[in-house]
C-alpha cells in the first residue's frame, strides 16, 4: 500500500505533518477530515523530492502578508462585511482587488477553504505565516458571537494603530541615522584622503608632519586596515546573537537588561505596555476570556521577560488574585498601566480601560521618541563639529608648519 506525506491544521490551530498509508491521496484527506483536521497537502511519499520541489515548499511557507496590506486587507473586509455581502463575496472582492499579487494568493486559499466548509478562523489558521494567533483568535471569537463585521473593524484598528506605532519609531531615527552616517563618513574622508595628501609634501621639504598631524594620520591608517577585519567580526557577532538569543536561556536574561537600560528601557515598557493593553482590550471586547487573551496577548509583546510577567499574571487571575496585582509584582510595567488594569477591574471595565491605557502609553512612546531625537540631533552635530573641528586644527597646523619651513 502507497504512503503519503500529510500536512493540516489540527483543531488547535496547529500545523501537524505525518506519513500515512492509503489507496490513494482522496483516502488520506478523508481520513484526516473525519479527524477534524484542515488538510494543506498529502504528497506521494516514494522517492526523493527534487530541489526544485523543495524549494517551492519552503518559499511558499515563508512567504506571508506583511503588515501594510494585512491592515488594508481586513479593512476592506470589513467594509464588505458591515455592508451586507456574505463572506464568499466579500473574499471573492477584496481578493480580485488587491494590487498585493502575495495577498491575491493567500486570501484565493483562504476563500477555496471556506467554500468546502471551513469557518473562516480556521482557514486563516492555515496561512500561519500571515495570521497570527491574535488575528485568528479575534475572528474565532467574532464568528462565535455574530460580530464578525464589527470585530474586522476592531482588528484593523488594532493592525492601523500597532503600524502606525512602529512607522513613527522608525521614521524618527532616520535623520540620527542619516548625520550619524554623515560624520563618520566625513571623519572617514578628512583622516584617510586630505591628510596623507601632505605626506609627499613635507617629505619634499625634509620635514617631518606636526606630532597632531603624525597621529591623525596613524589613527586613519590603522581605521583603514581594521575596517574590513570589524565588518567581518560585527557579522559574525550578529549571527552569533542570533543564534544565542534564539535560545530562551539566553534570551530571557537579555531582555530583562534590555528593559532596564537607561532612557531605551524606559520606551520599550511604554511600547510593551501598549502592546500588552491594546491586545488585550481588544481580544476582551470581543468576548475572549481573560486567561484566553492574555495567553494571546503574551505572544504579541515579542519580549521574554515581560512574557513571563504575563503567565505569572495570568495564573494569580486563575487563582482569585485578579490582574493588576501579578503585573505589578513583575516591576516591569509602567505604573499608570498597573493602576488603569486596576480601576477596571474595580469597575467591570476592563476592556475600555485597557485600550485607554494603551492610548495613552502610544502617546507617550511618541513623545518619548520625539524628545529623544530632539536630544540626540544637536549632541551628535556637537560631537560631529568638535572631530571635524580637531582633524581641521591638524590640517591648519602642518600648513603653518609649511609656510615656516619656506621662512
Amino acid at each position: 500500500m502507497p504512503s503519503f506525506r500529510w500536512a493540516a491544521i489540527n483543531p488547535g490551530g496547529d500545523v501537524a505533518r505525518g506519513v500515512m498509508e492509503a489507496p490513494d491521496r482522496g483516502s488520506v484527506v478523508e481520513r484526516l477530515q473525519r479527524q477534524g483536521q484542515i488538510v494543506l497537502r498529502a504528497d506521494p511519499a516514494e522517492g526523493r523530492a527534487s530541489w526544485t520541489d523543495f524549494l517551492q515548499v519552503e518559499l511558499a511557507r515563508n512567504r506571508g502578508l506583511d503588515k501594510t496590506a494585512l491592515s488594508e486587507v481586513t479593512r476592506e473586509l470589513a467594509i464588505m462585511l458591515a455592508a451586507g455581502q456574505d463572506l464568499d463575496r466579500a473574499l471573492r472582492f477584496v481578493s480580485e482587488n488587491t494590487r498585493n499579487a502575495r495577498a491575491r494568493t493567500i486570501l484565493g486559499n483562504v476563500r477555496d477553504k471556506v467554500r468546502s466548509g471551513s469557518s473562516l478562523a480556521a482557514a486563516l489558521a492555515a496561512e500561519p505565516r500571515s495570521f497570527s494567533r491574535l488575528y485568528v483568535g479575534l475572528v474565532r471569537a467574532g464568528e462565535a458571537g455574530g460580530t464578525l463585521p464589527a470585530t474586522l473593524d476592531r482588528l484593523a484598528t488594532l493592525l492601523e494603530r500597532e503600524r502606525s506605532l512602529s512607522a513613527s519609531l522608525r521614521s524618527a531615527m532616520i535623520y540620527p541615522a542619516l548625520l550619524i552616517a554623515a560624520a563618520i563618513g566625513a571623519i572617514i574622508l578628512l583622516l584617510d584622503y586630505v591628510l596623507p595628501q601632505f605626506t609627499p609634501i613635507f617629505e619634499q621639504a625634509g620635514a617631518q608632519l606636526p606630532a597632531t598631524t603624525r597621529a591623525l594620520m596613524t589613527l586613519g591608517a590603522v581605521a583603514g586596515a581594521a575596517t574590513p577585519w570589524l565588518l567581518v567580526a560585527v557579522l559574525a557577532g550578529v549571527v552569533v546573537a542570533r543564534r544565542l538569543l534564539a535560545r530562551p536561556a539566553y534570551r530571557l536574561p537579555f531582555d530583562r537588561l534590555l528593559l532596564r537600560v537607561p532612557i531605551v528601557g524606559g520606551l520599550m515598557r511604554e511600547t510593551l505596555a501598549a502592546r500588552l493593553t491594546r491586545t488585550l482590550g481588544s481580544l476582551l471586547q470581543n468576548g475572549v476570556p481573560l486567561i484566553s487573551a492574555l495567553g494571546i496577548a503574551r505572544e504579541a509583546l515579542g519580549n521574554l521577560a515581560a512574557a513571563a510577567a504575563v503567565d505569572e499574571a495570568a495564573l494569580g487571575a486563575k487563582g482569585g488574585a485578579g490582574l493588576a496585582r501579578p503585573l505589578a509584582a513583575a516591576g516591569l510595567f509602567p505604573a499608570r498601566t498597573i493602576h488603569l488594569l486596576q480601576l477596571g477591574e474595580e469597575a467591570a471595565q476592563l476592556s475600555s480601560m485597557a485600550l485607554k491605557a494603551a492610548d495613552i502609553h502610544e502617546e507617550q512612546a511618541r513623545l518619548m521618541v520625539q524628545r529623544l531625537v530632539a536630544l540626540a540631533i544637536p549632541t551628535i552635530t556637537i560631537v560631529m563639529g568638535l572631530a571635524v573641528a580637531g582633524i581641521i586644527s591638524a590640517l591648519l597646523t602642518a600648513m603653518l608648519s609649511l609656510n615656516d619651513l619656506a621662512m
